[in-house]
């Protein structure tokens, strides 16, 4: 299968929110494929003591949101921090892949209402406010995401082979 970024996709996009774009598009449908099938044990087994692969996907979804909020110039919500904490927490894979499937949809909005002329902006992150630029957090939202993506295959190859030590 092709990928998004060689697909033509996005043209009226200008190229870094378009990159962006088409790396949330590829999590999305590297995800769907590797965790087709996937029932509630195999989602939440922790094989290795690795982290379970609804955490990769919440994970995901929910450091989109951060990320985004730092570019938006604005700071975390309780709401937020709060939910980073219930990353690891049990649930279903109809409720997980719900969350992952809003949280893209959601974060590609976002990523779309960034105007270029903001890229170059100043931003902090967390609450030592890391320096950063609103540029520097979009590339973030796409290299991040895919990290976990990977993680997510490496968790389903395992617990797919069997290997739940």
């Amino acid at each position: 299968m092709v990928e998004p970024w060689m697909r033509g996709m996005l043209r009226e996009v200008e190229p870094v929110r378009r990159a962006v774009l088409h790396a949330l598009e590829l999590a999305e449908e590297d995800v769907a494929w590797w965790c087709e099938g996937l029932g509630d044990e195999a989602m939440f087994v922790r094989p290795f003591e690795l982290p379970h692969v609804a955490f990769q996907l919440r994970h995901m979804v929910r450091s989109l949101d951060r990320l985004l909020t730092y570019a938006e110039g604005r700071a975390l919500t309780e709401e937020q921090l709060a939910a980073l904490k219930t990353e690891m927490d049990a649930g279903t894979v109809a409720e997980v892949m719900e969350e992952f499937r809003t949280g893209l949809e959601l974060a590609r909005g976002r990523v779309l209402a960034v105007k270029p002329e903001t890229f170059g902006e100043a931003r902090g992150v967390g609450r030592k406010m890391l320096p950063t630029t609103v540029v520097g957090l979009l590339i973030h939202c796409a290299e991040h995401t895919q990290r976990h993506v990977g993680q997510v295959v490496t968790t389903v190859k395992v617990v797919k082979a069997g290997n739940r030590e």
